[in-house]
């Protein structure tokens, strides 16, 4: 019986792991498939793409499904387009939500994301009533390793960087939107390795969120939102006080 449960317990694991796997491969296939429908299917000329592809393998994303979402993008697979759609809204509390999807149906993923909010405390909000609350950044993410802060912070800001952030796993990166492709561009040269580079929004004045319940909420509806099939990116204006963080995982 001790094995019953614990096959179980390994079969149950994994199926979480896939779903959450699954759902990474899809943004990474939304994004390449952008990319190549914006800028053409060339990596070598087309900036975009390449982020994509090196963020996809980071994830270790199969080739065949790389392949197959450039073609999705260059349209030599049929259906409908990808398009690039965002939207904003409210949370509980009046946390701050913006979501970057990709769709081939704005129509549904529109009244998807409405349906989310809806059944969560939360509603839509008009487009630029929630952004001008985050900055735009370029954000590139490289491994640690064995690079020391002062190091990685001398090469990104001769790069053209704004700012470091690092930690013992990795060292986050911060450049101005126009510059994120030159900054990378010169990372690489430099012969440092990364392992993901996008466009971020950043709140200007976080809300700290000290109820439970309204923890709860907020934290529900954010995995909600990211968890939708369409959903590339969720950026959001909340964080949960410390010690409210440690009673939820008590």
């Amino acid at each position: 019986m001790a094995g019953h449960n614990k096959w179980s317990k390994v079969k149950h694991i994994k199926a979480r792991v896939d779903a959450i796997k699954g759902r990474v491969f899809s943004k990474c296939a939304h994004e390449i498939a952008l990319a190549a429908r914006s800028g053409g299917g060339d990596i070598g000329m087309n900036h975009r793409l390449r982020a994509a592809v090196d963020n996809a393998k980071a994830v270790s994303m199969p080739k065949e499904n790389i392949d197959r979402a450039i073609k999705k993008g260059l349209g030599e697979l049929g259906g409908e387009a990808i398009q690039e759609v965002s939207y904003e809204g409210y949370g509980p509390s009046g946390i701050a939500f913006i979501i970057e999807a990709a769709t081939d149906n704005l129509n549904r993923t529109a009244a998807d994301i409405r349906t989310i909010f809806s059944k969560n405390g939360g509603s839509v909000a008009t487009p630029g009533s929630v952004s001008y609350q985050f900055d735009r950044k370029g954000e590139i993410r490289v491994p640690a390793g064995d690079i020391g802060e002062d190091a990685m912070m001398e090469a990104a800001i001769m790069a053209g960087a704004d700012d470091v952030h690092s930690d013992e796993s990795e060292h986050v990166i911060y450049t101005p939107p126009t510059e994120l492709a030159a900054v990378a561009a010169g990372l690489r040269a430099a012969g440092f390795a990364i392992a993901s580079e996008k466009f971020v929004s950043i709140p200007q004045n976080p809300s700290v969120v000290e109820d439970p319940d309204i923890a709860r909420l907020v934290m529900k509806l954010y995995e909600l939102l990211d968890g939708y099939d369409d959903t590339l990116n969720v950026f959001t204006n909340f964080e949960v006080a410390d010690d409210v963080l440690a009673a939820l995982d008590a």
